[in-house]
């Protein structure tokens, strides 16, 4: 899978991954109210890194005890990033969790950046994304602000997961970080999903597989891919469509339609991202991937 995947332009590798994460969570929304966020992340995880380790054998030797706390901090914020965000799903529409989320890479994009146009941005993208709350026209009580903060949590998770994604391709080969980083992943998770284990079915499994390969599987191992030979640019502006795609996945899996304010909202969202990650993205790129 790799090798061919090599060949690949690295913006359709993103592209592919970005459209399979988003769908892939538009079908963990439906697992969700089932066996609950914690049992929703642990199923898929223990499926993605058992496919992950039988199938790629990842290597133990040749690295350095730095190299090791790199995978575990990916780790780390991978299991827990897709924890909170699956939480955030239980109150959310998963375009408008997505969106919340976002703010995470992009404050990380304008904050390494220091650049003026990048904090008018990012001003704008905390705007839209109290259209997308729905502040303006809700009173301050009905808001779902737990899945608000949640998602915000998810987004800061996801900026970590950025940077220590970068950082373990640049140091293990192949796809073996990413393996190992998914067994911290796991082990991390188990608690907040073991009990839901005995709820488990054959149907629910089934479709945690799907889950499973649609979330982890093609996502991580194809960014993990792209981002050795992508630019900072291009793989900024790329990830800015993933709002959108959520909101395509939830419309079409999920039949969850956005107001007009939440897709301005959004679409502030993904023209701020398309800004700050895709502007200055040269002075970032060492940053993200030493």
């Amino acid at each position: 899978m790799t090798s061919r995947a090599e060949r690949v332009p690295a913006p359709l590798l993103v592209l592919a991954g970005i459209i399979s994460v988003q769908f892939g969570g538009a079908l963990a929304q439906t697992l969700i109210p089932v066996i609950g966020a914690g049992g929703s992340v642990v199923m898929r995880l223990l499926f993605a890194t058992a496919i992950l380790y039988v199938g790629l054998r990842p290597r133990r030797g040749g690295h350095s005890r730095s190299d090791w706390i790199t995978v575990i901090a990916f780790g780390l914020s991978l299991g827990l990033m897709n924890f909170t965000f699956y939480s955030s799903l239980a109150h959310l529409p998963i375009g408008v969790a997505v969106t919340i989320e976002f703010i995470g890479p992009l404050t990380l994009a304008a904050v390494l950046s220091r650049r003026w146009t990048d904090a008018v941005a990012v001003a704008a993208a905390a705007g839209g994304v109290l259209l997308m709350s729905g502040v303006f026209h809700e009173h301050l009580d009905t808001l779902p602000w737990e899945g608000i903060l949640l998602a915000l949590a998810a987004g800061a998770l996801w900026a970590a997961y950025i940077i220590f994604s970068g950082r373990t391709g640049a140091v293990f080969e192949r796809l073996d970080g990413l393996v190992w980083a998914m067994v911290v992943a796991t082990v991390v998770t188990l608690p907040l999903g073991v009990a839901s284990i005995p709820t488990w079915t054959a149907a629910s499994m089934v479709k945690g597989l799907g889950i499973a390969v649609l979330s982890s599987i093609l996502p991580y191992s194809l960014e993990l891919i792209a981002l050795r030979r992508l630019s900072a640019k291009a793989f900024g502006v790329l990830l800015s469509l993933e709002p959108a795609f959520a909101a395509l996945a939830g419309l079409l899996v999920l039949g969850q339609r956005l107001s007009a304010n939440q897709l301005i909202g959004m679409a502030l969202v993904v023209s701020a991202s398309a800004i700050v990650l895709g502007m200055g993205a040269r002075d970032r790129q060492t940053i993200l991937t030493d």
